[in-house]
């Protein structure tokens, strides 16, 4: 057992008894990340704020979800759209990580690689690495999304799942008869015995399940191939990165959303894996010091996809015209996303779970055309204020929202490139926004092209 000594100095060390080696206790690392999250229920234009900083980036990380998410970035006249590849793939001298957090579909993967490639990105696959411990999602994954959901649909208790096999790959992985990457690029006699265990495990539950058995092996004894170049043991490369005496601009890119987690999230209508800033720890394997900054990413209203209460919705006239100008149409499903005001309860809450450092606000342009425009500061439940945001959804369901009321600016700002050129209800809006949240808003969104934001210093 290792014995522990008190430096004149006070601070703590640890003598180990191995080595004899004395290292402190409260080593820092060299280079620490920078963490972009979502602060609601997703779609708030990560991809853009991470494109943003990745110009500098040596390293871009994403670290839980699969290709349930999606991420658009605007370079020139090209659209890019990503589903698991971390948006920092753009630049061509920084390296790509997709950690051990994730579940990987690679089939879609090798898809989304090659749709890009053909829109000009180039080098994209060298400059890819894979977690050898990331879990693998296969089709029969997806199949079983897509039954359990019709299920539920029976019961009225549909989630709006993507049907992407993200939620059974990961109960896959938690029950202990999932399969890594590590099992595909090993030993194949033992993978196929796996993969073999999986289908009669899902058949037994899903008696209507169809798997090829042989097709599937067939197909995965290539993939393994062409994946192997890629994947390496991603915690020991994160922590040969953190603890470079070079100094390395690391960033981490947050799918999904807060809102979305599924300890913290409004469950069960969330995501499968943990999307605040807990979740870069667990799915990339560094510790709680690799942290740095945390940028939480908002949008200047409030959108989420599929069912789950939504206490600032807006169901007419005004929600339909923010649907549109924002063009509120998922990345990944195509399906429409709810609108509604600005929601501070929920960003107070987010902020709460990741300790944001400063704020993105985006799309403050689509509220251009709206003569007044409201902020939900304060939820009520049969008149009493509640101190926080409620995990119980039939109470969440029936609060009243306490809204300040602004006025709108009314002209396009989408020209602005300094905070001084925004009008002066904009500014209004985005400092009401600071006061209330006590965080500064360090970017705004004023258009959908790579450089239609501010930037405060």
């Amino acid at each position: 057992m290792a014995d522990t000594v008190k430096e004149p100095s006070g601070s703590l060390t640890v003598v180990n008894g191995n080595s004899g080696r004395i290292t402190p206790a409260s080593q820092k690392v060299k280079n620490q990340a920078t963490v972009i999250v979502g602060a609601q229920w997703g779609d708030e234009g990560k991809g853009k704020i991470v494109d943003l900083l990745a110009v500098k980036a040596d390293v871009v990380c994403r670290c839980a979800g699969g290709n349930n998410a999606g991420h658009t970035v605007v370079v020139g006249k090209t659209e890019y759209d990503f589903h698991l590849l971390p948006s920092g793939v753009i630049n061509p001298s920084c390296k790509s990580i997709i950690g051990n957090g994730l579940v990987v579909h690679l089939p879609g993967l090798f898809d989304e690689l090659t749709k890009n490639e053909a829109k000009g990105l180039s080098g994209i696959r060298e400059r890819l690495v894979i977690s050898d411990r990331a879990h693998l999602v296969f089709d029969l994954h997806q199949s079983v999304d897509g039954l359990q959901e019709n299920e539920k649909g029976l019961k009225k208790q549909q989630l709006g799942t993507t049907k992407k096999g993200i939620g059974p790959t990961y109960a896959s992985k938690a029950s202990r008869h999932g399969i890594r990457i590590s099992d595909l690029i090993g030993d194949y006699d033992r993978f196929s015995e796996k993969f073999q265990n999986l289908v009669r495990i899902h058949k037994q539950a899903f008696p209507s399940l169809e798997v090829d058995v042989d097709a599937e092996l067939a197909r995965y004894r290539l993939l393994a191939e062409e994946v192997r170049p890629m994947v390496k043991d991603t915690v020991f490369l994160m922590n040969q990165v953190i603890n470079n005496p070079q100094p390395q601009f690391i960033i981490v890119e947050g799918a999904n959303a807060a809102m979305l987690d599924i300890d913290f999230g409004t469950y069960p209508y969330v995501t499968s894996s943990n999307c605040t800033v807990g979740g870069v720890l667990t799915g990339l394997g560094v510790p709680a010091r690799a942290i740095g900054d945390v940028f939480g990413v908002v949008k200047a209203y409030t959108t989420r996809v599929g069912d789950g209460p939504f206490p600032t919705e807006l169901t007419e006239e005004i929600g339909a015209g923010l649907q549109q100008r924002g063009a509120e149409f998922g990345v990944t499903t195509k399906r429409p996303r709810r609108c509604g005001w600005l929601d501070l309860v929920v960003v107070k809450y987010t902020h709460m779970l990741n300790g944001y450092s400063a704020l993105a606000m985006t799309k403050l342009d689509i509220l251009d055309a709206l003569d007044e425009i409201k902020i939900g500061v304060a939820y009520r439940h049969e008149g009493k204020l509640l101190d926080s945001f409620p995990a119980e959804l039939t109470l969440l369901d029936k609060v009243q929202v306490d809204y300040i009321t602004l006025k709108g600016w009314k002209q396009d700002i989408s020209a602005a490139r300094k905070f001084e050129d925004l009008p002066k209800e904009a500014l209004n809006y985005i400092q009401v926004v600071e006061e209330q949240l006590g965080v500064p808003v360090r970017w705004i969104g004023v258009g959908k092209k790579r450089d239609d934001v501010i930037e405060r210093q």
